[in-house]
């Protein structure tokens, strides 16, 4: 349980899915939540009320993480009001699956500037106002099994998450020595709509734990590396996928 109530994390895309479950998670934990959505701000807004009513402080922000001037308004506004973040988990992604020779350009150029270009919107106009903290903090990014080994069907999508892990492994040596970690959390194959057109019996003979993963697991991961306990873990890929990769 976080004992300092004051303490606030930021996590991208979470109307639904396995980031709806990191912020409840959050929440659980004791920190209040700044919920993010694109499109889903009555998703979103659930999610917040949810959160208020476990006691905890939450409010949503509505921005496009591919739009790089929309987000770093939007952020540097609500910590002008309501100060920087203690933490920040960088969930929100597309994917666009198709067989190499049939993906489109259009399909390339939205899952990277969504996923990978991303990182960069939404981390950017928050390093500085991080340090300046003077105090430890948390930065945790979402990849996949995908960017550790790749998938067929997913290279535009594997290569923006391979490129997420490159990203976190070097931000965190520059923010070692402030004490703000910064580590991934890659899962498998969670229980999203994200899965729905995966061959599931095909695909659970490929996962030694012979299931696929709810979005609470991959929540819990996040929770522990965003909590006190983890504070000498960072530049980590913590794999939540069954033993997959």
């Amino acid at each position: 349980m976080n004992q300092n109530k004051s303490m606030s994390v930021l996590v991208t895309g979470s109307s639904r899915g396995i980031g709806k479950a990191i912020a409840l998670r959050l929440a659980r934990d004791g920190y209040d939540v700044v919920l993010h959505c694109r499109s889903q701000r009555a998703e979103a807004e659930a999610v917040a009320q949810e959160i208020v009513q476990m006691g905890r402080a939450a409010r949503v922000l509505q921005f496009d993480i591919s739009d790089r001037a929309a987000t770093a308004a939007a952020l540097e506004a609500d910590i002008a009001q309501h100060g920087c973040y203690y933490g920040v988990v960088c969930n929100a992604g597309v994917a666009r699956d198709n067989a190499f020779p049939a993906m489109s350009g259009e399909d390339w150029d939205i899952v990277l500037q969504t996923n990978l270009d991303g990182f960069y919107n939404v981390l950017n106009p928050l390093i500085m106002p991080l340090v300046q903290r003077r105090k430890p903090g948390r930065i945790v990014t979402l990849a996949s099994v995908s960017g550790l080994i790749g998938n067929r069907g997913q290279v535009n999508y594997s290569a923006a998450k391979a490129g997420i892990i490159g990203a976190t492994k070097a931000l965190a040596l520059e923010l070692a020595k402030r004490s703000i970690t910064v580590n991934c959390v890659a899962p498998g194959l969670i229980e999203t709509d994200m899965i729905e057109d995966v061959p599931m019996e095909e695909a659970l003979k490929m996962i030694p734990a012979r299931r696929v993963g709810k979005p609470e697991e991959v929540a819990a991961a996040v929770s522990f590396l965003v909590g006190e306990d983890a504070g000498y873990i960072t530049r980590q890929v913590i794999s939540v996928n069954g033993g997959l990769a």
